[in-house]
């Protein structure tokens, strides 16, 4: 299987049809293939090899120009507004009411960091990748001549603004903290020595540059889930020249993926053509076709297909499997060149794989069936889906 798609991605162009058929069966992890496949796949590369190293180089200068006009230019700004007392009423000052306002945009973008920043931390749990420190820290932001202010620090101070403050009845003012509630969560905000930066730090970092370039959507919860796979994978490539540019390669993936499910994550579309409930629908009227009975089952047990469907199509499965399971998910979909098709069916496979246990079932059991699904074999699925394909 490697020899094969070696023989297809040597080609000076690569043929697409051939590589998505190999990769709807699954990519093998050696050599970084998956990483290579995958950003062909997702558009990021054009299929003409001698166009790759003037492309990647010009998306990661870009990448790097993103970084110091939307982090490192507010942060600076910010870092010299305490040098000089003169009379800030002069220019912008933290209570301009002027939409235009820096300060305004600053406090605005705040919120939607806090917002990235809870995510993020908690990212993919049972694994510690994301809270380890990253080979390739991002040097223009953690140079130490730097004074300006990160994000970290950002998050920082924020958090420290919104501490909720207690007055006992003595007068004595306590200042609880929000992330210090419970003792378990205190290792998860352990901050690495300055200098080093966690993986989880680098997915805040590429969320937090996307909703400032797309104001449209910015950041929905959720959109942390789609990113980790995909960095995931990009920070564990085998081949070093490419893992040491996986913040800016998985950012322009992760737009390009961005611009394919967008719909699912903006709640004006929800129920037009393109958005997640006739999507969700659109699950439910193929199982009608596969297996009248389990549908029905359902309909009668008003298990409407917001319940689950909702999550397994929005972020694409990223939350029912484990990491590497939902790495080779990704691989069919992909592949798929009807772009998510493929998603329905799989969906699909994973009600009639358990319909048994759902006929038996009352509301309460099959909801938590559903919500927690108990089937941790992928392929199994995945073939189950693919019958459905060739049954149609």
């Amino acid at each position: 299987r490697i020899a094969d798609f070696q023989e297809v991605l040597g080609e000076p162009t690569v043929a697409l049809t051939k590589l998505r058929e190999l990769c709807f069966s699954g990519i093998p992890f050696d050599g970084g293939l998956r990483c290579l496949c995958w950003k062909i796949l997702l558009n990021y590369l054009p299929l003409e090899k001698a166009l790759w190293s003037s492309l990647l180089k010009k998306q990661r200068d870009l990448y790097s120009q993103f970084l110091k006009e939307m982090i490192i230019q507010p942060g600076i700004a910010k870092a010299n507004l305490g040098v000089s007392r003169e009379d800030v009423t002069l220019e912008d000052h933290p209570l301009n009411p002027n939409p235009d306002s820096r300060w305004n945009t600053y406090f605005k973008d705040n919120e939607v960091l806090l917002q990235i920043d809870k995510d993020v931390r908690r990212l993919y749990p049972d694994m510690a990748f994301f809270q380890r420190p990253t080979d390739y820290p991002c040097l223009l932001i953690l140079d130490p001549q730097n004074e300006f202010e990160t994000l970290r620090r950002r998050v920082e101070q924020t958090t420290l603004k919104s501490q909720t403050v207690a007055r006992n009845r003595s007068g004595v003012t306590n200042v609880s903290s929000p992330l210090k509630t419970t003792p378990s969560s205190l290792s998860e905000y352990e901050v690495l020595p300055n200098g080093c930066e966690a993986h989880w730090e680098v997915v805040e970092r590429i969320l937090f540059i996307y909703a400032k370039l797309n104001p449209g959507i910015a950041y929905v919860q959720g959109m942390n889930e789609i990113v980790g796979p995909l960095y995931y994978t990009f920070a564990t490539d085998p081949n070093s020249e490419w893992k040491e540019h996986a913040e800016a390669d998985t950012f322009f993936c992760f737009t390009n993926l961005m611009a394919e499910i967008r719909d699912n994550f903006i709640k004006s579309l929800d129920d037009s053509q393109c958005g997640i409930t006739y999507k969700m629908e659109k699950v439910y009227s193929t199982l009608k076709e596969k297996d009248v009975e389990l549908y029905l089952k359902l309909q009668e047990q008003n298990i409407k297909p917001q319940f689950f469907a909702f999550r397994w199509l929005t972020l694409l499965l990223s939350q029912e499997f484990l990491l590497p399971d939902v790495i080779r998910i990704w691989d069919s979909l992909f592949a798929d060149d009807k772009r998510f098709d493929f998603l329905l069916l799989v969906c699909c496979a994973m009600l009639t794989l358990i319909r048994d246990q759902l006929l038996e079932g009352d509301f309460t059991l099959n909801m938590r069936l559903l919500q927690d699904y108990p089937i941790s074999d992928v392929h199994l699925i995945l073939k189950k889906a693919k019958e459905l394909q060739d049954s149609k």
